[in-house]
């Protein structure tokens, strides 16, 4: 919420993961580079987050970008030592309006 009062343009994750993916530890699982605030609002309904893991960290993100009046807003998750290759674009998973 705090993010969102302050009308940040970026909302910052480290987490245990370079990215986020779906079917996770699973033979088909998928890293996502970038997604849209609706596909992650459908992952997250298709349950590929688990709760005690995930699933708050998205959860997190969209009431972020739901809640943000900025346009150009959006959310990043990585882990520590990907966070300045994450800023770069390089890694990580970008959560974007659309």
């Amino acid at each position: 919420m705090l993010a969102v009062t302050l009308h940040a343009e970026l909302f910052l994750i480290s987490t245990g993961v370079e990215k986020v993916a779906i079917n996770f530890g699973k033979p088909n699982q998928l890293d996502l580079t970038q997604i849209t605030l609706a596909e992650a609002r459908a992952y997250l309904a298709e349950g590929h987050f688990a709760a005690g893991s995930m699933q708050p960290k998205i959860e997190a993100c969209i009431n972020f970008l739901a809640g943000s009046s900025n346009p150009h807003a959006h959310a990043l998750i990585t882990n520590p030592e990907n966070i300045a290759r994450a800023l770069q674009g390089k890694t990580g998973t970008k959560i974007v309006l659309k």
